[in-house]
């Protein structure tokens, strides 16, 4: 095995150079404006990890199509209409030398009730575990067509801004997982049935966006390597996935898993051992090496120290190395860890203020980890204002500025007459919790924040 360094150059099947081993993994900005474009708040915190030292950046959720969104300051690319806007994005980031791939997704059944047009629609009319969200309804061949064009244009319009590739995101319980996994496709059709059957949406969305692009404009894939769900998209059927798409012309596959239902790209699913140690899904990266072999792998989830990054790219597990949530409190982390500053990234942890009897209550922990997320989110906005991360934010601070953000209603059992709460991350999960933890919890901000 030759002795590969994190600071090597990749390169990619079709061409295109990485010029290191650490990539800045896709965190939701929720920094979009009004109408869904990227505005000055997304060109200063790009301009920040511009600078970090990253092999490559990829962007938080782009949707296909304004009228679903996954969450409230979702950027939306569906024409050419922000196309100064998005150039502007694009150059900011690779000003300080990093390349820039564009997130492309439809959140199917996790859409936001508020702000999607039509109700939301998924494979088949499955709702999500969460109480007060409504359910989808089954698309229809029209509507999957119309999506498949969609990921297409929005690719091409990606490549005319001049961004350097896109991502298409198959995990984490969005539309495109919600095709892959047997609990959400009970479609009898030919994009349903058995493992071949429900890839085909997934494999036809990489046929329509390559047909779009230019071939040295890069496409990758992050993939599920399980959702975590007794009866769900499970490893095998992952592995199955990843053979087909070995087929295909993809130039960087990464591997995540979970949903938010289930989260274990945050390591609240996955095994008490495995969250312990380095990279959730390392194990399971090792395994599929072989099934796509010319197509370099990313694992993203759990890296915190030099040494683990290192070994897992010495060893082969994977050619990249994907970091998320530290790039919120330490946007060169890359630069940091490449130069021998950092050995070991900052991990906040962060929890919900209750009593400790109430900490492994399942409403709780799911509150627990969307706060985690909306607390990072904070990060982003706060570079996004042309200020620095705050490590020591309370989360109290945290809890308010989602109700700022989403509104007090985004919580509750209805709004708007959709019959449930906003089904983005933090809104399903307040959906969920709402009588038992939410109201106390707003009544503990008010009074350590005096509002």
């Amino acid at each position: 095995m030759p002795d590969v360094s994190l600071s090597a150059p990749l390169t990619l099947p079709n061409g295109q150079v990485l010029p290191n081993r650490i990539m800045k993994s896709a965190l939701s900005e929720a920094l979009g404006t009004r109408d869904n474009a990227p505005d000055e708040r997304l060109s200063r915190l790009y301009r920040r990890w511009g600078d970090g030292g990253y092999g490559l950046l990829v962007t938080g959720n782009v949707m296909v199509d304004h009228r679903h969104l996954g969450e409230p300051g979702n950027v939306a690319v569906a024409d050419g209409r922000d196309l100064d806007a998005l150039s502007r994005w694009a150059k900011t980031a690779q000003d300080g030398g990093s390349p820039i791939w564009m997130q492309i997704n439809h959140p199917g059944r996790q859409g936001n009730p508020v702000t999607t047009v039509g109700g939301t629609l998924a494979p088949s009319a499955v709702g999500l575990d969460i109480p007060g969200i409504p359910a989808p309804r089954a698309a229809t061949g029209a509507d999957i067509e119309d999506i498949l064009s969609r990921f297409a244009t929005t690719a091409a319009v990606a490549e005319e801004a001049g961004f350097d590739g896109v991502q298409i995101h198959a995990a984490h319980g969005y539309l495109v997982s919600q095709f892959l996994s047997p609990l959400t496709n009970l479609r009898t059709d030919e994009w349903g049935g058995d493992i071949e059957g429900r890839a085909r949406f997934l494999l036809e969305v990489v046929r329509r966006v390559r047909a779009a692009v230019s071939p040295g404009f890069a496409v990758g894939i992050k993939l599920n390597s399980a959702d975590f769900q007794r009866g769900g998209f499970s490893e095998d059927e992952s592995r199955e996935v990843v053979s087909m798409i070995g087929d295909l012309p993809v130039d960087l596959l990464e591997i995540s898993g979970g949903s938010y239902e289930s989260p274990a790209m945050m390591g609240t699913a996955v095994s008490a051992s495995t969250a312990s140690r380095e990279a959730y899904f390392l194990d399971y990266a090792v395994t599929v090496r072989d099934l796509a072999p010319h197509i370099p792998l990313a694992v993203t989830g759990g890296f915190r120290t030099r040494d683990g990054m290192l070994d897992a790219v010495r060893s082969g597990a994977c050619q990249m190395v994907g970091l998320g949530r530290p790039t919120a409190v330490l946007p060169g982390a890359a630069r940091d860890v490449l130069d021998g500053t950092v050995t070991a990234l900052p991990s906040p942890s962060i929890s919900v203020p209750v009593p400790a009897r109430f900490a492994t209550h399942r409403s709780v922990r799911s509150l627990g980890g969307l706060l985690d997320l909306q607390w990072h989110t904070d990060q982003l906005h706060l570079m996004g204002a042309g200020k620095d991360p705050d490590p020591a934010r309370p989360v109290a601070k945290t809890l308010l500025s989602s109700l700022q953000r989403n509104g007090i209603d985004a919580f509750t059992a209805a709004r708007r007459g959709s019959g449930g709460g906003a089904s983005s991350p933090v809104g399903s999960a307040f959906a969920l919790a709402r009588h038992r933890i939410l109201d106390p919890a707003v009544r503990l901000v008010r009074s350590r924040t005096g509002r």
